[in-house]
């Protein structure tokens, strides 16, 4: 029988601690048991808001809706486990956790997206990365619920999509779009190898992993776990952790501009950091904010990390409306210093 809990609080349930409140809290223990939440919400006249680890949203205020937290299941593994597998995680499966479960078993693929908080099932909606690494790289299906649609006469039924039609872009997809508040994603589906090549783009990180390599304890470990060791390190040596300092990670994207425009900036910052990319010059917000000096910036309960600036943070006692604008501030600055403009990552939640 499914736990239903009314006038749930959500405070713990988002890392930026704003407070909130649910209509309803579902947890699924397992994907078989959506058909029974969505009847339930029907009948409450609710929409259904899939929360995972609340790592990447910002809620504005209560929720009419029916909360559904998927819960964390066992990962199957082949008694024999080859060079090459495709492994099923289900959706409420610790992202982190699926990082050091793959990692140790010395399958390439996930470590350098060590340490990026929530849960599985969320991944694809951002299409997470680091360090030169995407999940769209060992992506290769998600598996999910598809609400009933009456617009295009289709009724509600469980479903596999291959990651080639999910869109999956620079922390986007489909899930952020046409398809979201349409379909829950329940499981994916992951190719990783134990003969990929690492991948140790970022200076920072093949330094560190040089010296770990030396250290006696590496000598044992396989490769992957020793990079998402040095992600791990650099991550908590950069970003704050949630549980100690409320934050939702990365609060801008990178902006991506013309080559034309980014050449132009350059003739006037020329130390300004800036990334190949597919439509042109991808500029690093962090330092685009730095430079406009908000970095440690406070503006009462909420404020800029003193050590990342592309950071924001919660003390206690604010509000999401105190974030926003803080938001907004920092948003208006670049735009006006540089000619660019910066994206939120975290979904804005307003049901």
């Amino acid at each position: 029988m499914l736990v239903k809990v009314a006038n749930a609080p959500l405070d713990q349930l988002n890392t930026l601690g704003f407070a909130a409140k649910a209509s309803w809290l579902v947890k699924a223990e397992q994907a078989n048991e959506l058909p029974e939440i969505f009847d339930f919400a029907l009948s409450q006249q609710l929409p259904v808001f899939p929360l995972g680890g609340g790592s990447n949203v910002i809620f504005q205020g209560d929720l009419k809706a029916v909360v559904l937290q998927q819960q964390a299941q066992v990962l199957s593994w082949p008694e024999i486990e080859p060079d090459e597998l495709i492994l099923s995680v289900p959706a409420g499966y610790s992202w982190q956790q699926l990082v050091l479960d793959t990692t140790s078993k010395g399958y390439f693929g996930l470590e350098n997206l060590a340490l990026i908080p929530g849960q599985a099932g969320a991944a694809p909606i951002q299409n997470i990365g680091a360090y030169g690494v995407e999940l769209a790289d060992s992506l290769q299906a998600v598996e999910g619920y598809w609400l009933p649609s009456s617009r295009q006469n289709k009724p509600a039924r469980f479903d596999v999509i291959d990651a080639k039609d999910c869109a999956l872009g620079y922390r986007d997809s489909r899930f952020k779009h046409d398809w979201k508040g349409r379909f829950i994603i329940t499981a994916l589906q992951l190719q990783l190898s134990k003969q990929a090549e690492p991948r140790l783009g970022y200076a920072d990180l093949k330094a560190r992993l040089a010296i770990k390599q030396q250290q006696p304890e590496a000598t044992n470990l396989p490769l992957p776990q020793l990079i998402a060791q040095v992600v791990t390190e650099l991550r908590r040596s950069k970003l704050p952790d949630p549980a100690k300092l409320a934050n939702a990670g990365s609060f801008f994207k990178n902006p991506v501009i013309s080559k034309q425009q980014a050449d132009e900036l350059l003739t006037l910052y020329p130390t300004m950091p800036h990334y190949p990319a597919a439509n042109g010059s991808k500029l690093a917000a962090a330092w685009l904010i730095d430079q406009c000096g908000f970095k440690g910036a406070k503006r009462g309960s909420v404020g800029v990390h003193k050590q990342q600036a592309l950071v924001l943070v919660h003390t206690g006692g604010g509000t999401a409306q105190d974030l926003l604008a803080l938001a907004e501030e920092i948003t208006s600055a670049v735009k006006n210093r540089f000619n660019v403009q910066l994206e939120r990552e975290p979904e804005l939640v307003n049901l």
